[in-house]
């Protein structure tokens, strides 16, 4: 006869197999993170130029604006949301600082002025998520079409240039941190990722995350400010993405309204792909960093071979459906073969 701890029937096979999906996830961040250097290796094996400074440099700069949305991209999806609304924000964000620049205003007041847009934006998008009780999912895609509308009625078709060089020089590719390979942004990216991984598992707040994407009732039973964190959390995601904007704009030297067009297929691909469960509730920062820099190498690795974009575009969509099939195909399997195993008799 079994002793209370040990699990019996049906309910014992769903406990050890919910236990064994969230090692799977931990397993899988482990395999993305391998999978980079693997990739990584190979570039550095078969592509004459891939490993050099200079190409380095370029290749995670050439992310960085990706990088950086998917931070609080990945905040909001381990809670069970998702914002497809960042890369319109961006191209508004981006908008704004060339009409404002137009308008003679002095750039270090653009920037807090582009931060406080972005900042409402989000708010709109999570005040309808948790006050009018809409899905995040159907908000974002209106607001997608919101703010891009949004950046062309402010800036229309021009592209505005001529930001102050010292702003302009540090955002690009060419200007490296003494001594590295690592640009200004992604220098920056690196602390903002490390701050956000701090809040994500080794804060309240994080635990909380984690409560409401896995049982949001439960969590609001719990105690937890369900509505109150997840909104915002929307306004967090509108103040980064309005922030890359700025980034994009100094970056390329030149400010339009379609800037970041189609990016937030990226920041959602590059957070499913390290392991993000889209349901909400279980993925690590770290997967999340190693799907970023894993799209990122591979783009660069494919452009260098002369890959066309519609192949390197197809190869986006097909490790976006391979990282949300493989870990709920496995998780499946697994859980089927321990339920018979409890099923079966001894």
């Amino acid at each position: 006869m079994g002793t209370e701890s040990e699990p019996r029937g049906a309910a014992g096979a769903a406990r050890t197999g919910g236990s064994l999906v969230r090692g799977l996830a931990l397993r899988w961040d482990t395999a993305v993170g391998v999978l980079l250097v693997a990739v990584f290796a190979i570039g550095l094996g078969s592509t004459d130029g891939f490993g050099s400074a200079d190409n380095l440099a370029f290749a995670f700069n050439d992310i960085v604006e990706v990088a950086v949305l998917a931070l609080p991209m990945t905040l909001l999806v381990v809670a069970g949301q998702v914002d497809l609304s960042v890369a319109s924000m961006l191209g508004l964000g981006s908008a704004l600082t060339g009409a404002l620049w137009n308008a003679g205003w002095a750039f270090e007041v653009i920037v807090p002025v582009v931060l406080l847009a972005g900042a409402a934006g989000g708010l709109l998008n999570g005040w309808l998520v948790t006050r009018v009780g809409l899905p995040s999912l159907a908000v974002t895609i209106g607001t997608l079409a919101l703010y891009r509308g949004l950046a062309s009625v402010v800036l229309g078709s021009d592209a505005v240039t001529g930001f102050p060089r010292k702003y302009a020089d540090w955002a690009v590719d060419t200007t490296t941190v003494p001594g590295t390979f690592l640009t200004y942004p992604v220098l920056l990216f690196a602390v903002l990722a490390v701050l956000t991984a701090i809040v994500l598992h080794a804060t309240g707040l994080g635990r909380a995350l984690f409560a409401i994407g896995a049982q949001e009732e439960a969590a609001y039973f719990a105690g937890i400010r369900v509505k109150r964190i997840k909104l915002l959390l929307f306004v967090v995601t509108g103040l980064f993405a309005s922030f890359t904007g700025v980034l994009f704009a100094l970056r390329y030297g030149s400010a339009r309204a379609d800037n970041g067009l189609g990016f937030e297929m990226l920041v959602i691909a590059s957070v499913l792909l390290g392991g993000i469960d889209f349901d909400g509730g279980k993925g690590t920062l770290f997967g999340a960093v190693a799907g970023v820099l894993l799209v990122g190498v591979l783009k660069n690795l494919l452009t260098l071979n002369d890959i066309a974009n519609e192949v390197q575009v197809i190869v986006t969509g097909l490790l976006l459906v391979a990282s949300v099939l493989t870990p709920r195909v496995t998780a499946a399997v697994v859980e089927r073969r321990h339920r018979r195993a409890a099923d079966s008799p001894s």
